[in-house]
């Protein structure tokens, strides 16, 4: 296997420049997730590292060779479409020994290969069946037996669980994460949907418009968004965002003035913030609940529910709406006026520019606990 680097990489289509001066570096055996809003770069990013793209200026390095004039077939890849590009006229088993036989790998090798691959994959019964015989998951998992023959230095999936359905794409995910556990291969993942990219990635790297706005792991993202980008494409549902003006600064963090109601202290530092500055407070959905003693009131607008929970679309005046996620147990109505409490600690202050300002404590994790967001299909 590999470690993938990109130092200062950058890509134009004649005058349009879509990538812009990108680096970053990918660990051997690292589980990357590249996501961000369609048109972000994210997959135009991928095929540069696949060399389905040529690479406008920058350097790009697969296990310490730097691969930019190099064909893809010759970069040690394997990449998995979205698509799932299968040949229809051949069996499963001459669909994944397809590119071993174009390798004049001999018989034996394509055979133990092929089995061995497709039992990781729980396929073994469908090897002579033709991609037509086939569900839509087993096309992808026969898709994902073809790059693991290959025994490629990196794995490149683009967005390879669009085409399925909401069961098939958790038993998919399931599947390819462990994958990436026994094999612990090299694996850059493209998807649009954060739900997985918080369940499989080692890293996350967040794009928008063709720049990365921060790499981490998924609880770094979660409970340190650096921006508000960051802050409200990670987490379903999205970040709730206020906008305060800034009314004191003291030595246990900012108080903001919240619309219509009293103020909050978070635990954040001043750096450089002036009193009346105007800031976005944010706050995660799980972390405001429904209170008599509460700092905000609204008027339930909507109310979703989803089983275990259920969502609150509560409007606190102004022309801004928050979200909140209340045990699937609580009784609410819609049309119902509601008293919401925030804790300080939970919430987060972003300047007028979008920056994050950084929190007093640096151990300091937003209580209370993240929600389990694998048990969330897509």
């Amino acid at each position: 296997m590999a470690d993938v680097v990109l130092k200062n990489v950058r890509k134009s289509f004649g005058k349009a420049h879509v990538i812009h001066g990108v680096d970053l570096a990918i660990k051997d055996g690292e589980f990357i997730v590249f996501v961000g809003p369609s048109g972000c770069g994210k997959s135009t990013l991928l095929r540069l590292i696949a060399g389905l793209e040529d690479i406008s200026s920058g350097d790009l390095f697969i296990g310490n060779e730097r691969v930019n004039d190099l064909a893809p077939a010759k970069r040690g890849i394997a990449m998995v479409f979205q698509s799932y590009a299968l040949y229809p006229h051949m069996s499963v088993y001459d669909n994944m020994a397809f590119g071993l036989e174009l390798a004049k790998s001999s018989k034996t090798t394509i055979d133990a290969k092929v089995r061995e691959a497709a039992r990781m994959l729980q396929i073994e019964n469908l090897l002579d069946r033709k991609p037509r015989q086939l569900s839509g998951g087993q096309r992808q998992r026969v898709a994902i037996g073809r790059a693991i023959v290959r025994d490629p230095k990196v794995f490149l999936f683009d967005e390879p669980l669009s085409n399925l359905d909401a069961a098939l794409r958790v038993q998919t995910r399931i599947e390819i994460a462990k994958l990436h556990n026994d094999t612990r291969a090299t694996m850059i993942y493209v998807t649009h949907d954060q739900v997985e990219a918080m369940t499989l990635a080692d890293r996350i790297v967040v794009l928008n418009g063709g720049r990365i706005e921060q790499v981490g792991t998924p609880l770094e993202l979660y409970h340190r968004p650096a921006n508000l980008f960051v802050a409200g494409f990670i987490g379903s549902p999205q970040m709730n965002f206020i906008a305060c003006k800034v009314s004191h600064i003291g030595s246990d963090g900012v108080q903001v003035q919240l619309p219509n109601a009293g103020t909050i202290t978070v635990p954040t530092s001043a750096d450089g913030v002036r009193v009346g500055e105007a800031v976005t407070l944010g706050i995660r959905p799980d972390h405001v609940k429904a209170s008599p003693q509460g700092t905000l009131t609204g008027r339930i607008e909507l109310v979703e529910e989803l089983g275990e929970n259920h969502l609150l679309y509560v409007d606190v005046g102004q022309g801004q709406r928050l979200t909140i996620r209340e045990p699937g147990d609580a009784h609410h109505e819609a049309g119902q006026q509601v008293s919401l409490s925030l804790a300080g600690e939970s919430c987060h202050l972003f300047r007028e520019s979008g920056e994050a300002l950084p929190f007093l404590s640096e151990g300091r994790t937003p209580a209370p606990p993240s929600p389990d967001l694998s048990s969330r299909a897509a």
